[in-house]
């Protein structure tokens, strides 16, 4: 039987408060970034209409930071295995909302892999939820809802980034990113009252941990990321981009266990394994000649 007492509910919102503190300083380096890099005439925006410059911005507040919250709060109620792989099944519902608008592969040869996907999920939620037993299902639960939320947040991400990106008159590349960091950092303020920089600011070597880390995952993990991911957006069909993603999920079950200090359990190797598996026949699918002919066809039409 698990006891929850006053220091744990106090070390909870300590660590709910330092995921918060790390949103808005990843965030805010990722906006600052793409403002220092508009200084040179290459990075800065130029031709965007107002209703471009407003769902760029929404992309980086909404898409980013309403993502990464939903995703930490999930980890921390739900644990490592289940987030990613509810997240995970990103790809399935955005090749399927894909290949049903765009037509890109026909509908049997992208079933088998789907399925993969969707039962390596599948067996890694009813197996964590199943150990949890009754008192920690409620947490778990919540976790999922959480998780539900930021892949709700992704997918309506991807489909308006993917929708821009391929339009006529798309932004480029490096502009779009810049926008989008902005929006981050806009959105990533309204979580200023939340955290704890007021009331216990970090200082000598924590302060630098801190923002060594938040400028990693500002640069590396944002304004690069998402410069990738508009490339992909503008080149590959969004049904199989979206299967891309899972290596979101491989990573973030990887840092979870290594953070948990433990070996995956037999159902999450299960549920990886299948994962990667469908991805991997996806992508052999769509690299197929009689696919890729197709495909350019319909470009060119």
């Amino acid at each position: 039987m698990r006891v929850v007492g006053p220091h744990i509910h106090c070390a909870t919102r300590r660590r709910s408060r330092l995921d918060l503190d790390l949103t808005v300083a990843r965030y805010g380096i990722f906006g600052l970034v793409s403002v220092l890099l508009m200084l040179h005439p290459r990075f800065r925006p130029r031709g965007l209409t107002c209703r471009r410059w407003l769902t760029g911005l929404s992309l980086g507040g909404a898409g980013y930071v309403g993502y990464f919250v939903a995703a930490a709060y999930a980890v921390r109620l739900a644990g490592a295995a289940i987030p990613p792989l509810v997240i995970g099944t990103m790809p399935v519902l955005l090749a399927l909302i894909a290949n049903w608008r765009d037509r890109s592969a026909p509908w049997g040869a992208l079933a088998a892999p789907l399925a993969l996907i969707a039962a390596g999920v599948a067996i890694v939620n009813i197996s964590v939820i199943e150990a949890a037993g009754p008192e920690g299902r409620k947490a778990v639960l919540l976790g999922v809802l959480a998780a539900s939320a930021a892949l709700a947040i992704w997918i309506a991400y991807g489909l308006v980034n993917a929708a821009v990106m391929r339009a006529a008159d798309a932004p480029d590349g490096l502009h779009w990113t810049g926008v989008q960091g902005i929006g981050a950092a806009i959105g990533s303020m309204a979580l200023l009252p939340l955290t704890s920089f007021s009331t216990q600011p970090l200082v000598g070597p924590d302060m630098l941990n801190f923002l060594g880390w938040a400028a990693v995952m500002g640069i590396a993990g944002s304004w690069i990321a998402t410069f990738c991911w508009g490339i992909a957006s503008a080149r590959l069909p969004l049904a199989l981009a979206a299967q891309l993603i899972v290596a979101e999920t491989v990573f973030g079950l990887v840092y979870g266990f290594v953070y948990e200090a433990r070996w995956p359990q037999t159902a999450e190797w299960i549920g990886a394994t299948l994962q990667l598996i469908g991805v991997a026949m996806a992508v052999a699918l769509f690299s197929r000649p009689g696919l890729s002919a197709r495909r350019a066809g319909k470009a060119e039409v």
